[in-house]
C-alpha cells in the first residue's frame, strides 16, 4: 500500500531554515507528482509546492522564491528546502500524492518559526 513519511521538521527562528523529506513507498515514484501542504491551526489545508514527474515545479505565492521542492527518485524521497523562515509558515507539513484517483498522506511534520 502506498506509505508516505515526513522528517525534518522543528522549531527554527525567524529568517532561518530546515530541510522537510517525504520518503514514499507503495507506487511507482518516479511515475508520479509529489506534493506539499501545511495546515495552520484553524486554517484550512493549501498546497506550498508541487513537483512533476519530470521535476517541473509550482509554489505557492506566499513561498516563491524562499522553498525549494526537489525529488530524488533513486531514493524514493521529495524534499522541501525552506529558507527565510517567517512565523507565518508556521503549520504542519503534509506530503501528499495523488494515485489512481486517490489522495495519500502522510502523518505530517510540524514546524514552529518562533523567536
Amino acid at each position: 500500500q502506498v506509505h508516505l513519511v515526513e522528517s525534518g521538521g522543528g522549531l527554527v527562528q525567524p529568517g532561518g531554515s530546515l530541510r522537510l523529506s517525504c520518503i514514499a513507498s507503495g507506487f511507482s515514484f518516479s511515475a508520479n507528482a509529489m506534493n506539499w501542504y501545511r495546515q495552520a491551526p484553524g486554517k484550512e489545508r493549501e498546497l506550498v509546492a508541487s513537483i512533476s514527474n519530470l521535476s517541473s515545479k509550482n509554489y505557492a505565492d506566499s513561498v516563491k522564491g524562499r522553498f525549494t521542492i526537489s525529488r530524488d527518485n533513486a531514493k524514493n524521497t521529495a524534499y522541501l528546502q525552506m529558507n527565510s523562515l517567517k512565523p507565518e509558515d508556521t503549520a504542519v507539513y503534509y506530503c501528499n500524492v495523488h494515485f489512481l484517483q486517490f489522495d495519500y498522506w502522510g502523518q505530517g511534520t510540524q514546524v514552529t518559526v518562533s523567536s
